[in-house]
């Protein structure tokens, strides 16, 4: 089979499509034909490590000292599933699911093994391959930051980020909630964060939220590279502040009384939520906002293409 081979760390180049063994499923395992997956900035960063010294020592220890173990990256995927091991009860030949193969990465080839136990489900009949894919990281995020805050009709939400991965689910969830919301994104996503449901939709290489007097009810920052002070100015008493990115402790200094912060180190992946997104997406609450399509021989260029910054929507592949 086809399949995108990480050789070692580096820039996008060490990414090479070759030819490897097609997997055989376990007794426990399913394969799946890969018909969509996509590229994320997560997984450029595995790629590349351009961590701090420290994280990048962890990165390695985890990923490979010298080389990634998992030769093969990607991490959702959507496809059907061609054969089943005999202890599998859950799916059967022919089911069109999509899933996360979270670390056990993989996704960037023709076929896949995975446990029945991961997070595999049917694929929303009203979506794509490629469409479905992309749901599995922004929206399991976006669903788990939000369900933290537990949202309430007509409170105010303030989202960084909105034109990315998990920002553009997090739009559209927020307003499942009855949120007012306001998006931040990058200069080509302020019409895509209006088509999500956006009340307001703010450009952050031009506008300034903190100059504003407006306060928000909840805060979910997705990038979490902008100034704390600002997001805890900008919070209401009792607000809450979602923090997708770097540590707490900066951030509970600047806290006032009665505000909280929620990070995702406790995030976890289940299969309910992505059955609960499907339910969302057949109803017509959901879709998927994509950015650039590509091929699985395309994968090198999407990952140059989101190095250049300005990343808006997802980025799909077609297998």
């Amino acid at each position: 089979m086809k399949a995108i081979v990480c050789t070692k760390y580096g820039p996008p180049e060490v990414l090479q499509l070759k030819e490897v063994i097609r997997p055989t499923p376990k007794d426990n395992e399913v394969l799946i034909r890969i018909y969509g997956t996509t590229v994320t900035a997560g997984d450029t960063e595995i790629r590349d490590l351009k961590f701090s010294f420290w994280m990048r020592l962890l990165m390695r220890l985890g990923f490979g000292i010298i080389r990634p173990r998992k030769k093969i990256l990607g991490q959702e995927l959507s496809g059907v599933i061609e054969s089943v091991g005999k202890e599998v009860k859950l799916f059967n030949e022919g089911d069109q699911i999509f899933a996360s193969s979270a670390f056990k990465f993989g996704a960037y080839a023709e076929y896949i093994c995975l446990p029945s136990k991961y997070v595999i489900t049917k694929k929303p009949k009203n979506m794509s391959y490629e469409e479905a894919a992309a749901v599995v990281t922004g929206g399991i995020n976006a669903l788990w930051y939000l369900r933290k805050a537990n949202i309430q009709s007509g409170q105010k939400v303030l989202i960084r980020g909105g034109s990315g991965t998990i920002g553009t689910y997090a739009i559209q969830l927020a307003k499942y909630y009855g949120a007012e919301v306001t998006a931040i994104g990058n200069t080509n996503g302020s019409e895509m964060m209006k088509s999500l449901g956006a009340d307001k939709v703010m450009d952050y290489t031009k506008d300034d939220f903190a100059q504003s007097s407006e306060t928000y009810d909840v805060i979910f920052d997705v990038i979490g590279k902008s100034s704390f002070s600002n997001f805890v100015r900008s919070l209401k008493e009792n607000g809450i502040y979602l923090l997708a990115n770097t540590g707490t402790r900066k951030v509970r200094k600047l806290l006032k009384s009665g505000q909280k912060v929620i990070i995702g180190r406790s995030l976890t992946y289940e299969t309910e939520d992505l059955v609960f997104l499907r339910e969302l997406i057949e109803a017509g609450k959901l879709k998927t906002a994509i950015g650039k399509r590509y091929s699985l021989e395309q994968i090198p260029e999407a990952h140059r293409d989101i190095e250049k910054g300005g990343k808006t929507g997802n980025i799909v592949v077609t297998v």
